[in-house]
């Protein structure tokens, strides 16, 4: 009979040092919250604000164009004003997004313009910034209202290229598809990190070439899929165009800006 060493009767305490995996859980966060955002924005049952997504992306277009385009603070403000009441009927998580973005380039804006303000000139320090959160809220809504799927439908009927649906459409998905992948590498790191790593960023930068293969990879195996299957690069508005009531008077509505714009305009 063999007797057994003495090192495999003595009780394991084997403890790992304390690391700090900060720097990977805002990682993992980060890819959360954009693929939650994308998933949630293309699981909508329909669209909000009633109506057509033609319309919502034309108009939202034309806002950009007139506040960019505007000298006066009037016609500004009141387009800030509607903006806001538009948000103002959305449920209450999309408006604290919508805001967040509204906000935060309002106040970089704000940032930068303010050694001009502090020199004497006052009318861009007042007049950029709210610009800026007038179009970049309209945008939001736009997208916080609106299925991506309808928004590409609606490039579609204002006979955008179709590489250019094409590339949006797919960045689309991939960005979802690579954002999942990359989310279940870092759990794998997260999981095989004991004690202290201190190769964190070498770690992440596996990390990215990994995804940067995979994405090759795909790319591929997507070439080779449409190929096989006949596509041509034609992309086809599949549902058929409809005009309500509530169209019509949202294209008086914005019909009355566009001669506000124009007024206002001839008083400067």
């Amino acid at each position: 009979m063999t007797d057994v060493p003495s090192w495999l009767t003595q009780p394991e305490n084997y403890s790992p040092p304390a690391d700090n995996d900060r720097f990977i859980d805002k990682s993992i966060l980060s890819f959360i919250g954009l693929i939650s955002k994308i998933k949630q924005q293309s699981g909508l049952a329909g669209d909000a604000l009633w109506v057509s997504p033609v319309f919502k992306l034309l108009f939202t277009i034309l806002y950009v164009v007139l506040v960019s385009s505007s000298r006066h603070f009037t016609f500004v403000y009141l387009m800030l004003a509607y903006i806001i009441v538009v948000l103002a009927v959305m449920p209450a998580r999309d408006i604290r997004r919508c805001l967040r973005g509204a906000l935060i380039a309002a106040a970089f804006t704000y940032l930068i313009l303010l050694p001009s303000a502090l020199a004497g000139n006052r009318y861009s320090i007042t007049m950029i910034p709210a610009k800026v959160f007038a179009c970049v809220l309209a945008v939001n809504i736009l997208s916080a209202s609106t299925r991506w799927d309808h928004i590409i439908g609606a490039l579609k009927r204002f006979f955008f290229p179709d590489l250019f649906i094409f590339v949006f459409d797919i960045t689309i998905k991939y960005i979802v598809m690579l954002g999942e992948f990359a989310l279940q590498m870092l759990y794998a790191l997260k999981l095989r990190s004991v004690g202290k790593n201190r190769s964190k960023y070498g770690s992440i930068g596996g990390v990215g070439g990994t995804l940067f293969i995979k994405s090759r990879d795909m790319s591929e195996d997507m070439y080779y899929a449409m190929e096989c299957r006949g596509f041509t690069g034609e992309y086809h508005a599949a549902d058929k165009f409809g005009f309500t009531v509530y169209d019509g008077a949202y294209i008086l509505l914005n019909g009355g800006f566009v001669w506000l714009f124009v007024y206002f305009q001839n008083l400067v």
